[in-house]
């Protein structure tokens, strides 16, 4: 006979096995889309490249943290961001291994994978490779890449899932 907590420990397994195939696939796509924009393309900041009217790759680094924010223009700066969004990683990662829902688990996933591409950015290249650019008539949206991206998806689901399951403490 099996126990009675088995479901529910083969769902927080099946939970981490999601999240942390989430993080190594956006890690992957992180790491490839740079490296396609940096290598392959060998493109230079400032350099742009349309490809719809609305959408174009345009490279810049960042010295800050998603959409420019908290730039840092120091040796001292640089260590104290891969610090503390390093500790955030690790906390996240505590986090999804004591996840039991699946939609927390892939939203912790997204922002780990995402979070751990910018750090190796700025760890190697001393800032952040930034590429996507959203614009139309006039309008431009920040500069992003497919780290931001998930890191920004990951924390919607978050907040989705706290509307969706309200009352649980320990997701």
């Amino acid at each position: 006979m099996k126990p009675l907590f088995a479901s529910s420990l083969r769902a927080q397994r099946a939970a981490r096995r999601i999240g942390w195939s989430v993080a190594l696939l956006v890690l992957v796509l992180d790491r490839l889309s740079k490296l396609w924009i940096l290598r392959d393309l060998a493109m230079q900041p400032g350099d742009s490249l349309p490809l719809l009217p609305f959408l174009s790759l345009t490279f810049v680094w960042n010295e800050g943290i998603s959409l420019g924010l908290l730039q840092q223009g120091s040796d001292g700066g640089r260590l104290a961001l891969i610090l503390v969004t390093g500790l955030i990683s690790l906390l996240l990662a505590v986090w999804l291994q004591r996840t039991r829902l699946r939609l927390p688990a892939m939203a912790l996933g997204l922002i780990l994978g995402g979070a751990v591409g910018n750090i190796w950015d700025r760890v190697v290249y001393g800032a952040v490779a930034d590429f996507v650019h959203v614009h139309s008539a006039g309008w431009s949206f920040y500069i992003f890449n497919v780290a931001d991206a998930a890191i920004s998806v990951g924390v919607v689901l978050l907040l989705l899932d706290s509307f969706v399951h309200p009352h649980d403490k320990n997701p």
